[in-house]
């Protein structure tokens, strides 16, 4: 029998991390939970936060799941040394890239676009304290992306205005880098892009996540060896169907969907 990998996120979001870790690692079998019911976390308590998190982390211990990847910058931030400390499998987490952007950035301006339950965490202030001193890192909340990604709207007129605001701000600050601290937002790179001028590099975390989630399973010998079949990739969520639907539409002959109350 092969364990999979779990992953959650606070819905779709975190399926462009699943993208990235079954490129790098096509051995290896995968539950993804999307919790969509109670999208955004951003906007919760920790304590709301932590708990959803031990939720679908007992859920994918249940089903079966050999390491934990919790592909959601906000649960990552606020529950994941809760979550490391309280169970036996392996975690890899999500945090804003602000390391390479701080070594990349010849402005020495950056961006950070993420949710609010990201940039009040204070996981997000010790790293990006650790880069204040050299460079001005310039934090924006993307207030309503998540609600918007989760219908299904992410090339909506509603979705250009919001993006309109935020890519101005970040423009008249000088940035270089725009560092996405929210594993929904690389959906929006192609509107990101249209939006800014070509000098500006746009940063996410799935290829190094993807790395880490390989040298965790080898570190722990839990790396699947075997391709001699077919690979399971089953994607459940308690919202609506569709979205997620959406999203995985290159995947469609690979992967299996459904609602699940969780």
């Amino acid at each position: 029998m092969q364990y999979p990998i779990g992953i959650f996120d606070s819905g779709i979001g975190g399926t462009s991390i699943w993208k990235a870790i079954t490129t790098l690692l096509p051995n290896e079998d995968t539950i993804y939970l999307a919790d969509s019911y109670y999208a955004p976390y951003g906007q919760r308590s920790k304590d709301e936060i932590v708990a959803l998190s031990i939720k679908n982390t007992e859920k994918l211990i249940a089903m079966g799941a050999k390491m934990i990847v919790v592909a959601c910058n906000t649960a990552t931030t606020n529950a994941i040394e809760y979550l490391r400390t309280s169970y036996d499998v392996p975690f890899i987490g999500i945090e804003p890239a602000i390391k390479p952007a701080a070594l990349r950035t010849k402005t020495k301006n950056i961006g950070i676009l993420a949710t609010k339950g990201t940039l009040s965490s204070e996981l997000f202030a010790k790293t990006s304290n650790k880069y204040s001193d050299t460079i001005n890192i310039h934090e924006i909340t993307g207030s309503g992306l998540v609600e918007l990604i989760e219908e299904g709207s992410i090339n909506s007129p509603e979705m250009e205005v919001l993006l309109h605001s935020y890519t101005d701000s970040f423009i008249e600050k000088n940035i270089d880098c725009l560092v996405l601290g929210c594993t929904h937002y690389p959906y929006l790179i192609p509107q990101l892009k249209k939006l800014l001028p070509d000098r500006i590099d746009i940063i996410d975390s799935g290829e190094a996540v993807a790395r880490q989630t390989k040298a965790i399973l080898n570190e722990h010998t839990l790396l699947s060896k075997s391709a001699s079949f077919e690979r399971n990739y089953q994607f459940y969520t308690n919202g609506k169907v569709e979205p997620l639907t959406q999203v995985l539409t290159a995947y469609a002959n690979k992967v299996t969907i459904e609602y699940m109350n969780f």
